[in-house]
């Protein structure tokens, strides 16, 4: 039996989908990996610059507000033609997003200030019971 190896080159997925620990280091690793996936598809600088700030604030908000004890969260990455799609699910349904303005000396609140500057399109998806998933959507250059 004759047996060659071939050498073939891998294209990139059009979708990234990985469980984390709800801690900042979890957190530090899903941006590390976004931005591994996003550079490895060749976005544009503006997206993955603005991606790299939406995917750190929604990480950090799954594993401050997000946490359970034995629960983790997901990070989802997903790039359709005219669209890049990021969804961090964790298991606190009960604990969802809200809109508000911080007060001027807080040191904490201004998370989904930044989510609304940076996406074109953001929610909260509920379920299945206990989850919930805050989606952010950033549209892509036309080639």
């Amino acid at each position: 039996m004759n047996q060659e190896k071939s050498t073939q080159l891998l294209a990139p997925t059009d979708h990234f989908s990985l469980l984390l620990s709800p801690t900042p280091r979890g957190a530090r690793l899903a941006r590390l990996l976004a931005m591994e996936w996003m550079r490895s598809r060749e976005m544009p600088h503006r997206i993955t610059e603005a991606a790299e700030y939406l995917v750190a604030e929604l990480a950090a908000n799954a594993a401050t507000h997000g946490r359970l004890p034995g629960r983790d969260f997901r990070l989802v990455l997903h790039s359709r033609c005219e669209t890049l799609r990021i969804e961090v699910t964790d298991t606190r349904g009960d604990n969802l997003p809200r809109h508000r303005s911080p007060a001027p000396d807080a040191e904490s609140g201004r998370g989904l200030l930044l989510v609304e500057a940076l996406a074109d399109r953001w929610g909260v998806e509920l379920g299945p019971v206990p989850r919930k998933t805050v989606w952010v959507e950033l549209d892509l250059p036309r080639p």
